[in-house]
């Protein structure tokens, strides 16, 4: 799963019918041509949905998404299902790796042959809500046709764009401070508990570097997650509108902070931690042992386990935990122009709300959204690590402050600008103020 996040990759299976995939260059260029395609289908677009008429006659919905092969198992077999009891509803399925994704969705829509429904993150929600190509579902959640009531409200909010629910959660997950419970515990060492302030963390990690000769956190100032959360415990946001929620003199205190954690050895060296910054989860710091903590989803856990034989641990970032919140790992959006928007819808709701196939789905695109069925699959759920994701994201549920707003044009340019800014200052190659004002306008650049 991602980095919702970060989304499960993997090599497609071949069934999957793929098709050529252009370069991410031309993604913006594809999203532009894509602003006309909901005038291309404006018929279906602003008719009935086609079912209306006849409700048992055969339907084909199209439906795309990303993910690996068991991905894939998971969702043809709850797919199946809908179909077992709905019988005149089929799925055209399509999938792939995580890469090029994007791209091919931007074709597909650009080109006037979009899914009826489709996997979406919150790189692009906003991309696609703003270009009139995803469909507004706020009128079957008021009518009760996509149920969101045993849903965290912060969850579902975290699909709405300029006041319309343009996709809905396919599961949650949320920032999580995993770290080396063994290596702890060996050196008589104290846990890190939710709610250290980040001056406490830093403090932490450099006693445990001492006395382990291991660095005690992974260096975060190139981690958007970090900076985000860190952001609004300071009463800023990430973006505020349009526009940025920052400014360059934020950006300057966070590299500032993490200047100090390196100057005190409490983080691995700058070379270490570009590796950190640039590794898939199975790499890791908190699992290959160049540190004692790294900063990711917390639904990732299980994959962290899988490349360690150390006991890990979890908890939410340092700071108040309400700066956190539920945030969609990935969402199911519909086209506005599909010709069966109310089956599409009705597959969403059924995705997330039956316990069959919420069962079937398990934690794959991260905690179920639906709170009664999530402690379902956590009784069902046999893997430790997992079961200590599903607590901390219980524990944390409690704490969750209200959900930002989705992300904006360019989201994906700012975290890497992010990246680029902190190994500058991590290197040395510039001062933290120098860094944030570079950041600052590339920023501006981005979301232009």
């Amino acid at each position: 799963m991602h980095p919702a996040m970060p989304p499960t990759t993997g090599a497609p299976a071949g069934r999957a019918g793929r098709t050529a995939v252009p370069r991410r260059r031309l993604l913006r260029g594809l999203l532009a041509v894509a602003v006309a395609a909901p005038l291309m289908f404006g018929a279906a677009a602003c008719g009935d949905d086609d079912s209306a008429a006849d409700p048992n006659a055969p339907i084909k919905l199209s439906i795309f998404w990303w993910g690996a092969d068991a991905r894939a198992k998971l969702t043809e077999d709850a797919l199946a299902l809908y179909t077992k009891k709905n019988p005149n509803v089929t799925f055209e399925k399509t999938w792939q790796a995580n890469q090029g994704y994007f791209d091919k969705l931007a074709t597909l829509t650009a080109g006037g042959n979009p899914p009826d429904l489709f996997q979406i993150d919150d790189n692009y929600l906003s991309e696609y809500a703003a270009r009139n190509t995803t469909l507004d579902l706020t009128p079957y959640q008021e009518s009760g046709k996509l149920d969101t009531s045993k849903f965290p409200k912060s969850l579902w909010q975290y699909g709405v764009v300029d006041g319309k629910l343009a996709g809905l959660a396919a599961g949650e997950n949320t920032q999580g401070l995993v770290y080396n419970k063994t290596l702890l515990i060996k050196n008589n060492l104290p846990e890190p508990t939710t709610g250290m302030t980040w001056e406490q963390h830093i403090a932490w990690a450099e006693e445990v570097a001492k006395k382990t000769g291991v660095p005690g956190t992974q260096d975060p100032s190139a981690d958007y997650k970090a900076f985000w959360v860190w952001l609004r415990q300071q009463g800023k946001d990430l973006y505020k509108g349009k526009e940025l929620g920052f400014g360059a003199e934020d950006v300057t205190k966070w590299f500032e902070l993490w200047k100090g954690a390196r100057d005190r050895k409490a983080t691995p060296t700058a070379d270490v931690i570009h590796e950190g910054n640039s590794s898939d989860i199975s790499k890791q710091l908190v699992v290959t042992g160049k540190s004692a903590t790294s900063w990711v989803w917390a639904n990732q856990m299980p994959d962290l386990k899988k490349n360690t034989k150390d006991e890990l641990g979890v908890i939410a970032y340092p700071g108040d935990p309400s700066a956190q919140w539920a945030r969609a790992s990935m969402y199911w959006s519909v086209f506005k122009g599909s010709k069966h928007k109310d089956v599409a819808v009705d597959v969403i709701n059924f995705l997330n709300n039956d316990t069959e196939a919420v069962k079937l789905l398990g934690t794959d695109r991260g905690l179920p959204s639906n709170l009664d069925l999530r402690r379902v699959v956590s009784d069902d759920t046999t893997d430790p690590a997992m079961k200590q994701s599903i607590a901390v994201e219980a524990e944390l549920t409690e704490k969750f402050g209200e959900s930002p707003q989705v992300p904006i044009k360019g989201h994906s340019k700012v975290k890497s600008e992010l990246i680029k800014a902190a190994e500058n200052a991590q290197y040395g190659r510039a001062t933290p103020a120098q860094a944030a004002a570079q950041f600052v306008e590339a920023c501006k650049a981005a979301i232009a």
